[in-house]
């Protein structure tokens, strides 16, 4: 299990890196965390950072290789950039254009390769085979995780008295490391995740005792294509199951709302999967 030291030593990791978000005020009760405001638009940059920084000189050397549908594909061509290392990114040949071109522009190279998140760890796992490249996870790693965790870690600084937290849910990264944090902190704060009602693997997991996965044909269905992800990593599980104390799913409607009140009222674009919680 990740614990709070781990975070705390990822926050002076990736500081000057990745952003710290502020805290936004929505209502009288609510606060906005816009990492979208992240460089590469996205949370994982804290991760993906904390990672590759975690690796000795010879690790990096090597070079890295992760898999991911678009936002932590960027992060790890970012942060692989800034330190020094090459990276290869298996991406779906559906990804979003604006997620490639990121990448590209960071200098990674790219694989593609079909939709289904588990064909894409398979060739990430082969290229590590073939080519002794080092891999870097979406969410199933210590490392990521911590980092993720900075994102709680912000919330519980900038405001002691926080009484929930609602984080989206796809592999676990974010939600696990965002539950560890808050509840070493806030121990009375209620962790609430947040996941499609066309992806939701990760409220079957928690409420069945054991991993549940769904196939790409089913988690493809929803507009959010960060949350797509088969099934919770086994890592972010057991995180979730002692941290976290509700999972919800939103529709695709409200997801699509919330993207049109935040725009118009926050002056924020959020992608679905952020508007999701």
């Amino acid at each position: 299990m990740v614990s709070i030291s781990e975070i705390r030593e990822a926050a002076e990791r990736i500081r000057g890196v990745a952003t710290r978000t502020p805290l936004l005020r929505w209502d009288d009760t609510t606060w906005l965390k816009p990492e979208s405001l992240q460089p590469v638009g996205a949370f994982k940059m804290r991760g993906a950072y904390n990672k590759v920084a975690s690796l000795t000189d010879a690790e990096r050397a090597r070079g890295v290789v992760t898999y991911s549908s678009g936002n932590h594909a960027q992060a790890v061509a970012r942060a692989a950039r800034l330190l020094g290392a090459a990276a290869v990114i298996c991406m779906p040949e559906s990804a979003p254009r604006v997620k490639i071109d990121g990448v590209r522009r960071d200098g990674a190279e790219i694989v593609f390769t079909g939709n289904d998140s588990e064909e894409r760890h398979r060739l990430a796992l082969q290229l590590v085979q073939d080519r002794g490249l080092v891999m870097v996870e979406p969410y199933d790693d210590p490392a990521i995780i911590a980092g993720q965790g900075t994102c709680g870690l912000e919330i519980v600084d900038d405001l002691p008295n926080v009484t929930s937290v609602l984080v989206p849910v796809s592999g676990g990264g974010l939600s696990a490391g965002v539950a560890t944090a808050v509840k070493a902190v806030a121990p009375s704060a209620r962790l609430v995740g947040v996941e499609p009602e066309l992806a939701a693997d990760a409220k079957a997991s928690l409420e069945s005792g054991s991993l549940v996965s769904w196939t790409a044909e089913q988690t493809g269905r929803t507009m959010a294509d960060g949350l797509r992800t088969n099934s919770l990593g086994p890592l972010p599980f057991e995180h979730l199951r002692r941290f976290m104390d509700e999972i919800v799913t939103v529709s695709e409607d409200g997801m699509a709302d919330a993207m049109r009140q935040l725009a118009k009222l926050a002056r924020l674009v959020v992608e679905p999967s952020g508007a999701a919680a």
